[in-house]
């Protein structure tokens, strides 16, 4: 009798989840758009906008504003979620504060929101370009209101010190996600680091704000205990949004969160002590950032 070899029934792969209809975004267009994107261009600027590729680029733009990213577009970090390029920054110029804050105010920019890449190999973080680009805009245009999206400092607290002593009204550091699944999606930083650099720059009596992407696998009690937490140190202002895998190398989505359930957990982090909880399937950090001025610190 011969033996004939098992042929094991193929296993499909587990199909990925669609996009729904709710994640649809229109592309950009419009003088008003065409205009900022000329002045970015003219001035060398870049925008996480483009470099995170967000989905509400054309809405943000076409309404005559953007988030600049300053300390070039190269990071030191390897986040599995950001579509920032990852490399040895090459770039450091300390003529940049006075390029932004000229492009600010040919904006017309009532409200600008500031953010960088990590930059690691720098002694201070970069966190005197930080400073000076948020005095220099102060300078330029008084009337503009700032808020300053500031990159874990690897507890360098000297460096936060001076990132956060410009004069910006909101100071934001994103958790970007819950504790659990830290090493998969920030595996250069720590949870209870960003939570003390939260602490600490509401100890020194700034308004605070940090973002969270849903989507990458957590758990709703997951999502409570970070709300719980960042209530704990000092926060005041929370944003969520859907996590978007940006490119194939990238994390996939695990889950696409409904409206409804983003709207209950909006209500969750009012009902724990959060001042202000911006809360949508399109939801990103500076979303709507000219309104979190006035929370109460």
């Amino acid at each position: 009798m011969i033996d004939l070899p098992v042929i094991q029934p193929e296993v499909a792969a587990p199909a990925r989840p669609r996009k729904p209809d709710w994640l649809r975004v229109k592309l950009p267009v419009g003088p008003e758009y065409a205009a900022v994107r000329r002045l970015v261009d003219e001035h060398k600027l870049h925008t996480i906008c483009e470099s995170g590729n967000c989905p509400n680029m054309g809405e943000c733009w076409g309404a005559g504003t953007a988030t600049f990213m300053i300390l070039g577009n190269i990071c030191t970090r390897s986040c599995s979620f950001c579509a920032v390029a990852t490399g040895r920054p090459t770039e450091y110029d300390l003529d940049e504060p006075r390029r932004v804050a000229e492009a600010i105010k040919l904006m017309k920019v009532k409200h600008a929101v500031i953010t960088s890449v990590n930059r690691d190999e720098l002694k201070d973080r970069g966190a005197s370009v930080w400073r000076d680009t948020v005095v220099f805009t102060k300078q330029l245009s008084p009337e503009t209101t700032i808020e300053t999206l500031i990159p874990d400092v690897k507890a360098n607290w000297e460096a936060l010190e001076v990132m956060i002593s410009g004069g910006q009204e909101v100071i934001s550091h994103n958790m970007e996600t819950v504790g659990s699944l830290y090493r998969l999606v920030r595996p250069q930083a720590k949870y209870d680091r960003s939570l003390e650099q939260i602490r600490r720059t509401k100890l020194a009596g700034h308004r605070t704000k940090s973002g969270i992407m849903l989507g990458l696998g957590e758990k709703p009690d997951e999502l409570y205990r970070a709300m719980d937490d960042l209530v704990a140190n000092g926060l005041d202002i929370l944003t969520l949004g859907q996590y978007l895998q940006p490119t194939k190398r990238h994390l996939e989505v695990a889950e696409f969160i409904t409206p409804e359930q983003f709207n209950h957990y909006r209500e969750e982090g009012l009902k724990r002590g959060l001042k202000y909880v911006e809360s949508g399937p399109l939801v990103r950090s500076s979303y709507h950032a000219e309104r979190h001025v006035n929370v109460p610190i």
